[in-house]
């Protein structure tokens, strides 16, 4: 999986131009990138040219799926299967069968021109298609920095001591800052 922000960009937002904490960075922005994506629910650019392939159990009828990866691009050619039980193999969809509502990244199965449900069970329908952004967008890579600065500094602590005076975190949820939320907000799938 690739970071959301590199060394230089994070160094080039923050105005840094020493080494000094290069490798203390990096880790941090390695760990900030996977946080981000798993908050998200989104890995926002790793799927922009690698074809995420989502396997789907469904519980109930249904004639909608919505998708994990945001937002869609497109369904791959040959893109959508799905099979109504584990013991057969899965049946490649013709487009004509789904419609892909990109606006809410929902693909809805049709037949005839009506809805239809896709069929349940373990592993019923199976999905390549891309996704994301062709890199990081500029709120989102200036969020993770800061993000980044977040944890360098050990702001996320409850309590720390900065040159002999101690701060006391007033969050009591330690919870993301608020700027920060509201942008990732943006970008996250719920």
């Amino acid at each position: 999986m690739a970071d959301l922000i590199t060394l230089t960009d994070y160094k080039e937002l923050e105005g840094i131009s020493n080494t000094q904490n290069d490798a203390r960075t990096e880790v941090i922005i390695d760990s900030v990138s996977s946080l981000v994506k798993t908050y998200c629910g989104n890995s926002i650019i790793d799927h922009y040219s690698t074809p995420k392939v989502e396997t789907l159990t469904l519980q109930h009828g249904t004639n909608f799926l919505q998708l994990t990866e945001s937002p869609v691009l497109s369904i791959s050619e040959n893109g959508v299967k799905e099979r109504d039980n584990m013991a057969k193999p899965y049946v490649t969809l013709d487009d004509a069968d789904f419609e892909l509502d990109k606006s809410t990244d929902t693909l809805y199965r049709i037949s005839s021109g009506v809805y239809k449900n896709w069929p349940t069970g373990i592993n019923s329908v199976q999905i390549t298609y891309t996704a994301g952004y062709v890199s990081t967008p500029a709120d989102l890579k200036l969020a993770v920095a800061d993000l980044v600065t977040y944890y360098l500094k050990g702001e996320h602590k409850e309590r720390r001591t900065v040159k002999g005076a101690t701060i006391q975190n007033q969050k009591s949820d330690l919870t993301f800052p608020d700027h920060i939320k509201r942008v990732l907000d943006l970008y996250k799938n719920y």
